[in-house]
């Protein structure tokens, strides 16, 4: 067994270490709206969310091959070093953030560790991908989700204003299946992808393949697995701050988040090749619906401390990877 191969081994066991982090971590995503108005059970959620990411998985072609084409690592030892540095880096994060219970980016935090760990390596960061594809994104998609909400469900109150409250209750309810399935599939083409692409990158960089934007068919299956695996464990922490702490949903409410999140997810990921965090979305989906109560229903001292972690996640996780790159680089010399 080379040595080669053995470094490759351990970048991609450590990907899916990070797929299953990113699964429970995020899992919250895809089901606290249904969870908190109860339009499905925690378990069924669960298991719904579970097989929505294994089947938007094989949609991620385009996300896969954005976040591989992040960093230009050379074909050696020491690139792989740098690319399990990154991966460490995110999934700390995640762990951190999750025993805080705050929704954060595991997008943000993988691209983030990529970023860290290339830049303390010497090695060069395509900063026009990062910013094209990575910041303005990550700035769009949470400010189209709020203000996309907050219109979304000012047209649901106008055009069921003349309905019984219980009656709609109970066909929202029905309508957030839907809804939550749909936002399911798109957490999995955009996650899923993300490992994928971390996959590829250290195929390449290892010397299995000359290409960085081939994706074997075996990668699909072993990512998406990984990841519904990791969603049907949960992520109870977050899921009570998405579906609890920043505002009272209820089924109108949470069929409009969960309808909005979904669209963008497939918008920005089929066509814009955009790895956006699924988090940003739906949290900022939430708030815009929420804020059409009033604007004090919201529970904006929660949503700052989201806010906050946003914005530390792609510095930290950085830092993070470019530690762990210190720490572990002359294990793949």
């Amino acid at each position: 067994m080379s040595a080669d191969f053995i470094a490759v081994f351990a970048v991609i066991v450590v990907a899916m270490v990070f797929d299953y982090t990113n699964g429970f971590h995020d899992a919250a995503n895809a089901i606290a709206t249904s969870v908190s108005t109860r339009a499905l059970t925690p378990r069924v959620a669960l298991l719904m969310a579970a097989a929505g990411n294994f089947i938007g998985a094989h949609f991620g072609k385009n996300v896969a091959n954005t976040v591989s084409s992040i960093i230009e690592v050379p074909q050696s030892q020491a690139g792989l070093g740098a690319v399990f540095a990154a991966v460490v880096g995110a999934i700390a994060w995640n762990l951190i953030t999750w025993y805080f219970g705050l929704p954060s980016s595991s997008s943000h935090a993988l691209i983030g560790g990529l970023v860290g760990a290339a830049l303390i390596a010497g090695y060069t960061v395509a900063w026009d991908a990062v910013v094209s594809k990575v910041v303005i994104p990550m700035v769009a998609s949470p400010l189209v989700g709020l203000v996309a909400g907050f219109l979304f469900m000012l047209a649901i109150m106008w055009i069921f204003r003349k309905g019984r409250p219980a009656k709609l209750n109970r066909g929202f309810r029905l309508a957030q299946t839907f809804s939550a399935a749909a936002m399911s599939i798109g957490h999995g083409l955009q996650d899923a992808a993300k490992t994928i692409g971390v996959i590829v990158l250290a195929l390449n960089v290892g010397g299995y393949q000359d290409s960085i934007t081939y994706i074997p068919p075996w990668t699909y299956w072993t990512s998406a697995t990984v990841l519904a695996l990791g969603t049907y464990a949960g992520g109870w922490r977050i899921i009570r701050t998405l579906g609890r702490k920043i505002i009272h949903l209820g089924p109108p409410e949470g069929f409009a988040a969960e309808t909005v999140a979904a669209v963008l997810l497939f918008v920005f990921g089929i066509k814009l090749h955009a790895p956006i965090s699924t988090t940003h979305t739906i949290t900022s989906a939430i708030m815009g619906v929420g804020a059409t109560k009033k604007f004090s229903a919201v529970r904006w001292g929660v949503a700052g401390n989201i806010v906050t972690a946003w914005i530390l996640t792609f510095p930290g996780a950085g830092l993070i990877a470019a530690a762990a790159y210190l720490l572990t680089h002359q294990l793949f010399i």
